[in-house]
C-alpha cells in the first residue's frame, strides 16, 4: 500500500471525529490530531480502534502514544503491516 492509498483510508477513518472541516480538507502527513483537527482524547481512541479493525493490526499503549500526527500514524500502520 502506497502513501497515498493509506492516507486516503485514514482520511475515511478519521473524518467522523473532526471537529475542524478546513483542516481536514487541508489534511497533509504534517496534520496533528488534537491541534489541528481538534480531536478530543476520548475519540483519537476510538481513531486507534477504527484503525486496528480496518487494517487488522494490535497496536501497543507505545504506539497509541506515539500516534498525534498522521504522519506518525502512516509510520505505526505501515510498520506493523510489514512486521
Amino acid at each position: 500500500m502506497n502513501n497515498e492509498e493509506l492516507i486516503k483510508k485514514l482520511k475515511t477513518i478519521i473524518k467522523p471525529y473532526i471537529q475542524d472541516e478546513a483542516a481536514f480538507k487541508a489534511l497533509s502527513q504534517d496534520t496533528d490530531f488534537v491541534k489541528d483537527l481538534k480531536i478530543n482524547s476520548a475519540n483519537l481512541v476510538d481513531i486507534i480502534l477504527d484503525i486496528e479493525d480496518e487494517f487488522d493490526i494490535r497496536l501497543e499503549n507505545e504506539d497509541m502514544e506515539q500516534m498525534l500526527t498522521v504522519k506518525s500514524a502512516m509510520d505505526i500502520v505501515t510498520t506493523k503491516l510489514n512486521a
